[in-house]
């Protein structure tokens, strides 16, 4: 019977570690050593250090943009300035995956870093916090923004107090725009 109950237990943590074991977003290169994503960026480089092809499009309004979806399964996206310059990155992962992607600017981990943790973190920052509505992207979720340095950090959380999105702009986006 121990046998059975030790055999059982080994099986359940093995099917746990292997549902959530994290995954590295594969981003060091691209963050600072106070991990910080590093602006400005060519598209490029980032699909070089992210071992991945870049996608670019355009919106309803022309405007140009590109996106990565990395090995780990995080999608980055961001819009593209002049030069092919980029100013500002989006963190997602897509929505019918269920990933704890570690190794994101700020040391954050998408899927695991909760709102408590990172309230505590970033309140010396102005913090400011809101409940998203309804009509958001994380209906009942929390959305905590705050600036460091030259960029504004956007964290988005799910109704379970979890990560889903990060976003670094160079200004705050009008939440009419969205």
């Amino acid at each position: 019977m121990k046998i059975k109950v030790l055999t059982l237990s080994l099986l359940l943590q093995l099917i746990t570690l292997t549902v959530f074991s994290q995954t590295a977003a594969g981003l060091k290169s691209l963050l600072n050593k106070e991990a910080e994503f590093i602006f400005p960026q060519k598209p490029a480089n980032i699909s070089s250090i992210l071992k991945t092809e870049t996608v670019f499009y355009e919106d309803a309004n022309e405007e140009k943009y590109a996106k990565w979806l990395t090995p780990s399964g995080l999608e980055l996206f961001c819009s593209i300035g002049e030069d092919q310059v980029i100013k500002e990155m989006y963190f997602d992962i897509p929505d019918d995956k269920f990933l704890i992607i570690e190794g994101l600017p700020h040391n954050l981990t998408m899927n695991k870093t909760n709102l408590q943790e990172s309230i505590a973190k970033f309140n010396k920052y102005g913090l400011k916090k809101e409940k998203l509505n309804d009509g958001a992207l994380f209906s009942d979720g929390t959305k905590l923004t705050f600036k460091k340095g030259k960029h504004y950090t956007t964290l988005l959380f799910d109704n379970n107090n979890l990560l889903k999105f990060i976003s670094l702009t160079n200004e705050l986006i009008d939440p009419a725009a969205n």
